[in-house]
């Protein structure tokens, strides 16, 4: 069976690519599974672009087809952030609570009508050599003024899926999986596979 690198050090990724694409004809490793790997650094200004980097230095470091996703959340009333920088809003070395509370400070003033946000997932696969593939996926839904469900990670508690009335995180993991962001970007990129 051929190998698909996952370029990521994340064990929970392979069973969340696992469970939205069942059936790939490749063993799925992680780069935690490959001795001297390190991240690749995701200085991208755009999704793609951290995507594709990821991609391309799993690729090239082990000799295999890599995958590799970017992904974070963009507020309409914040002109976009956090975006690219989703995962460090309040800083280098932030939790996810430091993230959920900077955020809800920032939106304290925005009435609830203007909190539109979408959860935005590119997922890149490189072959070695450098061929690639970017898809994309969306996911469009409104900040909450507190945070609400205890699935998830990251901003499930504070966005609510548009015409779900539900979080990410009051969510059963399938039903999240089915109209995620990464779920719509990796379901793009199966016919690649």
């Amino acid at each position: 069976m051929k190998i698909l690198i996952v370029a990521t050090f994340n064990p929970h990724k392979i069973e969340e690519i696992k469970a939205i694409l069942p059936g790939l004809p490749f063993e799925l490793k992680s780069l935690a599974g490959l001795a001297g790997a390190v991240p690749a650094p995701e200085d991208g200004e755009t999704f793609e672009a951290n995507a594709h980097i990821k991609a391309a230095a799993a690729a090239a470091f082990s000799g295999c087809l890599a995958l590799a996703d970017d992904s974070g959340l963009e507020v309409d009333a914040l002109g976009g952030a956090p975006g690219v920088r989703s995962a460090r809003y309040a800083g280098e070395g932030c939790s996810y609570a430091d993230n959920n509370a900077r955020l809800l400070q920032e939106l304290a003033e925005v009435p609830d009508g203007k909190r539109s946000a979408r959860f935005i997932c590119v997922a890149a696969l490189v072959r070695p050599g450098g061929a690639s593939v970017l898809k994309r996926g969306v996911l469009e839904g409104v900040i909450t003024r507190a945070p609400r469900g205890s699935g998830g990670f990251g901003y499930d508690p504070l966005f609510e899926v548009r015409g779900t009335g539900l979080t990410l995180a009051e969510m059963s993991s399938p039903g999240k999986n089915q109209l995620s962001h990464r779920g719509a970007a990796l379901r793009a990129m199966r016919p690649e596979l």
